[in-house]
């Protein structure tokens, strides 16, 4: 019979050292893992600017009127947010770009959109900064 071959021989045997680095590897990307959620968790969680659109109107065959209520997280902060009228057959028939700046407080803003034929409804697409580029 031949001997049988113990763990040791078979897989090696690790040093206190060894095993001591690589838990305080694995220690260190999971303080980097944590740190990087925690930051991109307070980064979505405060946006620069916030909106919504409150109401709006079908006027005429070429005009719909939104109210769109904006919020700054400080007056320093430039909005660029886009109105958008939707027609009957939902494509897109007219289309408004309009700025907020100096605001650090709710705003609300009523616009006026220019449509090429009658529109159903007006949608917010959502305001935008030079730091936020996801329209909110």
């Amino acid at each position: 019979m031949s001997r049988p071959d113990t763990l040791d021989d078979r897989y090696g045997r690790t040093t206190p050292a060894r095993r001591r680095a690589v838990l305080v590897a694995s220690g260190v990307i999971g303080l980097v893992a944590l740190a990087w959620v925690a930051w991109a968790a307070w980064f979505q969680g405060t946006p620069d600017v916030q909106s919504s659109l409150r109401s709006f109107d079908v006027v005429d065959s070429h005009t719909a009127t939104a109210e769109v209520a904006v919020v700054s997280r400080s007056s320093d902060v430039v909005a660029n947010c886009l109105v958008r009228a939707i027609g009957a057959d939902h494509s897109v028939v007219g289309e408004l770009d309009f700025s907020v700046s100096g605001e650090s407080t709710e705003t609300t803003r009523e616009v006026s959109v220019r449509t090429e034929r009658e529109a159903t409804s007006v949608v917010l697409v959502g305001c935008t900064t030079e730091r936020q580029s996801r329209p909110r």
